[in-house]
């Protein structure tokens, strides 16, 4: 895969300097193996014969292998650090990774589900995660980072070319980790100012469903995921269990809003208990944004 930022072409010379060193090291070691087994053969050798050290030969395999290693640790060393500094100017987008969604949000305070940036511009990543271990994965730009709950991370980038390009995850998180995809949006600069210059409105309870990532377990469509299903979902009884007891509820503002908050005080009988609570992921208008929608899906 061609890369696609400033550093991948870096990146992939290392890889390709290591690859070729270890197959020419992997080829040497065999043949003298093979040269060896075919010389030195009982056949021709009936006799076994002492053989001791030779200074010379013993030099060179501790040497070159030393120069070999050191050389790798160079260029991996050198590439780490153009990684790990981030230039002044870079704009900052922080990356919030959940199970099963991604999202973005931006310093204006918009979230968006995929990540839109300018071409030939530094963006600085700050990567957190509301539940378990994330690793930000986008191929073409060389980049991975992991996303830890209880710790901020950091990575850059900058795109070289403009397109659309894979987001995956890249640390197993749970049954939906491979579902666990968006794009990284690469546009011309002057594309990008114009949608930061403008307004934004606040995203509609449709969209925070897909922002937040509750479409990967609760469909619009009746279909069963992991979660119930969200259609026709106002108004409707359900068996929960409630501190180990079942009891029947109606679904309502109330049930809606604590199942958003506290997922397993109330949950639907059949279902396991995979939900992390989203207090913290979402504010009071965001739930109203939520419920108004649901009333409205038959």
């Amino acid at each position: 895969m061609t890369g696609a930022s400033s550093y991948s072409a870096m990146v992939d010379s290392t890889f390709w300097f290591i690859l070729v060193a270890s197959v020419i090291m992997l080829a040497g070691v065999t043949g003298a193996m093979v040269w060896f087994m075919v010389r030195y053969r009982r056949s021709r050798n009936p006799e076994p014969a002492q053989i001791e050290g030779n200074v010379t030969l013993e030099a060179i395999w501790t040497i070159l292998p030393t120069v070999l290693v050191l050389v790798m640790f160079y260029y991996g060393w050198a590439g780490f650090k153009v990684m790990r500094d981030t230039p002044d100017g870079a704009f900052p987008v922080t990356v919030r990774a959940q199970m099963w969604s991604w999202s973005f949000i931006y310093p204006d305070g918009r979230v968006l589900p995929e990540l839109v940036v300018p071409v030939g511009k530094p963006v600085k990543l700050k990567m957190e995660s509301a539940d378990v271990i994330h690793s930000f994965f986008v191929p073409a730009f060389r980049l991975k980072e992991d996303c830890m709950p209880g710790r901020e991370n950091e990575a850059w980038f900058q795109a070289d070319r403009t397109g659309e390009f894979t987001v995956l995850c890249a640390e197993y998180c749970g049954d939906q980790h491979s579902a666990m995809l968006t794009k990284v949006q690469v546009i011309p600069r002057e594309e990008f100012d114009e949608m930061m210059g403008s307004g934004w409105d606040r995203p509609t309870g449709r969209d925070l469903l897909a922002v937040k990532g509750c479409v990967t377990c609760h469909s619009l469509d009746g279909s069963k995921l992991i979660g119930p299903s969200f259609k026709g979902i106002w108004g409707k009884t359900e068996t929960v269990v409630t501190d180990g007891q079942e009891r029947q509820i109606t679904v309502d503002e109330e049930y809606i809003r604590r199942s958003i908050v506290e997922p397993a005080a109330d949950l639907v009988k059949g279902y396991q208990n995979l939900m992390p609570p989203q207090g913290a992921l979402v504010d009071s208008t965001d739930i109203e944004n939520v419920i108004e929608f649901l009333k409205e899906l038959d």
